[in-house]
């Protein structure tokens, strides 16, 4: 078959590596004149930022994509990931704080007891409780293709739970401070938890049992790597070539329009915002787009505090600070997400807190959501949550086209490194190998 791949981020690489290795004819088209999408690198003064993640759960996602698609990651990365011994500290307004770790429950009720006497317990309970969900997704949704017409009774249920995440929280913690740290992940991908369902809360049993990683060398080397994988594997790649619409003939999909004119398809994997292609938009018109945050990249030089891979600030607004970029000799970098009422610069919000490193600022990149948007052609977070009902609006792995599928941050199973590459292998598994 011949297929056409929409989309040069996570999901479009790692869809036509796929495919590629499945013996498909594959084209990426790539709006953007270079490939990688947030997951691109930002440069400034000598100082090299990642561009959206800096780091990923559920390496397991990753790990089969590069053995399925030719040699294993650690042998193309030249050694092993790098486990974050603590995945991220949370900073309260009452100048308390927690350091969460993965990988280990014993780390975790050790971490929160320290917050207060039976925390840590309290803190455990509330995500043994996801030890069930995983599994119901893992099975039925992050692993298998799902079909919103013949949804399996153990994943019709979940999906119809009323309960949201606010919900969830207010009744398992007294603690504010529990509640904060268990929803910082939804909150900080643009979400009000009174409209998230309370089986996304999944994201901190992930943590606890598999822990949290990095990619040496930052996450722009997957990018790399799997650019020189599609070389491998003859993918033709067509950058500064945005995809105009879908043609459609016969109820199935035949082409797809680019500016130099239509590419003919047996199939088409979109791997970026559905609602950027007209003939598709309307299967999505029920959703809208996850807003990134406001984002500072910065360049500093001199002592600055020795902090975590993540520290979040939980106030108003939420500032997250990101470290572990390139930096010049005696420099370091980190990156700032804002959320919230920014009615001020984010790094007088981050002196609030006690972190002021404004006079020691010598290289500074600050992109505005908008800015994001455009430069991505989308969001990385993917769909806003709106209700349980949202879930059954997204797309994945199939659409209503015959031949189109869907694959990224805004397909099933959702945004997020693991579940985006996840994403491309149920494409994958759906379309399957060449005839």
């Amino acid at each position: 078959m011949r297929i056409v791949v929409i989309g040069g981020g996570l999901a479009g690489l790692a869809s036509a590596a796929r495919l590629a290795k499945a013996g498909h004819q594959v084209v990426l088209v790539e709006a953007s004149p270079t490939l990688g999408g947030a997951l691109g690198a930002v440069s400034e003064g000598g100082y090299t930022w990642d561009g959206s993640a800096t780091s990923t759960l559920v390496p397991a996602a990753l790990r089969d994509l590069f053995r399925k698609s030719g040699r294993p990651l650690e042998v193309e990365l030249g050694g092993e990931l790098e486990p974050l011994d603590v995945i991220t500290e949370h900073r309260f307004e009452d100048r308390t704080s927690v350091q969460v770790r993965g990988g280990s429950r014993a780390a975790q009720i050790e971490a929160f007891d320290a917050l207060g006497s039976g925390l840590g317990e309290a803190w455990v309970r509330h995500v043994d409780t996801y030890a069930p969900v995983w599994d119901v997704l893992r099975r039925h949704y992050v692993e298998a293709p799902w079909d919103p017409r013949d949804v399996p009774k153990e994943l019709n249920d979940l999906f119809n739970t009323r309960e949201t995440l606010h919900k969830r929280l207010r009744r398992d913690f007294r603690d504010d401070r529990l509640g904060l740290v268990a929803g910082h992940h939804a909150v900080a991908e643009g979400h009000d938890l009174r409209n998230v369902p309370a089986w996304a809360g999944v994201t901190n049993y992930l943590e606890q049992c598999f822990g949290a990683w990095r990619i040496p060398g930052g996450m722009a080397r997957l990018v790399d790597l799997l650019t020189k994988r599609l070389e491998t594997r003859g993918v033709t790649v067509l950058t500064g070539t945005p995809a105009r619409d879908l043609v459609v003939r016969d109820g199935r999909v035949a082409a797809v329009a680019v500016e130099s004119g239509d590419i003919d398809v047996d199939a088409v994997v979109v791997a970026i915002d559905p609602r950027r292609l007209p003939t598709l938009a309307p299967a999505v018109e029920r959703t809208m787009p996850a807003i990134p945050p406001v984002v500072a990249h910065l360049g500093l030089e001199g002592e600055v505090p020795d902090l975590p891979a993540e520290v979040v600030l939980h106030a108003d607004p939420l500032v997250i600070i990101r470290t572990g970029g390139t930096a010049p000799e005696g420099g370091t970098a980190w990156t700032l997400h804002g959320r919230g009422k920014l009615a001020e610069d984010i790094l007088d919000a981050l002196a609030r807190h006690k972190i002021d490193v404004r006079q020691q600022v010598v290289a500074r990149v600050d992109l505005s959501p908008r800015e994001l948007v455009e430069q991505w052609h989308g969001s990385p977070c993917g769909v806003l949550w709106q209700g349980r009902g949202t879930i059954r609006h997204r797309l994945g792995p199939t659409t209503p086209i015959p031949g189109v599928y869907a694959a990224g941050a805004h397909a099933a199973p959702g945004a997020g490194i693991p579940f985006v590459t996840q994403s491309a292998a149920l494409v994958a598994q759906v379309i399957g190998p060449a005839r």
